[in-house]
């Protein structure tokens, strides 16, 4: 336990530490604005480009472990639909909501992962972020362009989206070069791994500048209900889905640990600019986040 715990600390002392650097106004919002980009554009691609074109995957459960992550996802969206009428005040507040109970926040997730579970646990989490990212992003737009009070996207424009997102493509890189058996040129490897570790210290960082502790006060039941789905209850299931799927040791770790996420950042934006609630959004982004601190550590610990 106590390993587990000091293993999981620095993300979060990262994320609360960059939370007070904005507070204090030590840097100007245009630093944070740019470390944002970087880090997204440029830094956390290079990370998963070396880390899944490195990955041992014969030494992973990548199929019992992509299976208990997407069967408890499409799960969890499945019975958020169903109950819509009794889950919350608005179409656009259930879009906060359904955002809020199946996205996951990436930089957290790699972070712990390789704090916890050390190199096999880095490359189970590349593989985790390149099955959740398009999933979490399709099952969003298309509930917010059914819920959504904003203009709605044409598919083909949400497909050249995901076409395009850096994470996406730097994941099918680093797969394709992993099972082409080729490795990274000799000036490009040492190049991305030095990028690659600028990755989750600047994200984390930037994580902690954008939480929102006055929006937070808001929400309500929906705050609370969003917070238990996706810290708790959606965990639950992907444990269920790995006694059902077969994943074990780090695979399981990871897919339980990634479905306990809380959720991304950029869950705003796309309430934002589709009709969502945004200042609901910001609420549980801001209050998720503070309460993985305590959840994210027991369930590591439970699956250990």
């Amino acid at each position: 336990m106590p390993d587990v715990v000091l293993a999981i600390l620095p993300v979060f002392l990262l994320i609360f530490l960059g939370t007070g650097l904005k507070a204090a106004a030590f840097l100007t919002p245009a630093f944070w604005e740019g470390a944002e980009r970087l880090t997204y554009f440029v830094l956390f691609p290079a990370l998963l480009v070396t880390t899944l074109a490195r990955a041992q995957f014969g030494d992973l459960e990548v199929l019992p472990m992509a299976g208990a992550i997407s069967a408890a996802v499409l799960a969890m969206a499945a019975g958020l639909l169903a109950a819509r009428p009794w889950l919350a005040p608005s179409r656009a507040a259930f879009t906060s909501l359904f955002q809020g109970s199946i996205r996951f926040n990436t930089y957290i997730g790699l972070a712990a992962a390789a704090g916890v579970l050390g190199a096999a646990g880095l490359a189970a989490a590349a593989v985790a972020v390149a099955l959740l990212v398009p999933l979490g992003n399709l099952l969003s737009v298309a509930a917010l362009a059914w819920l959504g009070t904003g203009d709605r996207p044409k598919s083909l424009e949400v497909l050249r989206q995901l076409a395009l997102n850096p994470l996406i493509l730097a994941s099918v890189l680093g797969i394709a070069i992993n099972l082409a058996g080729l490795e990274l040129p000799p000036v490009v490897d040492p190049l991305l791994t030095v990028l690659g570790r600028g990755a989750l210290p600047l994200g984390l960082l930037a994580v902690g500048a954008g939480l929102d502790f006055a929006a937070a006060r808001l929400g309500g039941r929906t705050l609370a209900l969003a917070c238990v789905l996706k810290l708790a209850v959606l965990p639950a299931l992907t444990a269920l889905g790995c006694w059902i799927f077969g994943a074990t040791g780090a695979a399981a770790a990871v897919a339980v640990l990634f479905n306990g996420l809380p959720t991304a950042p950029s869950a705003y934006i796309l309430a934002r600019q589709m009709g969502g609630e945004a200042k609901l959004m910001a609420s549980i982004i801001t209050t998720q986040v503070a309460l993985s601190a305590l959840t994210l550590p027991v369930l590591l610990i439970l699956m250990a």
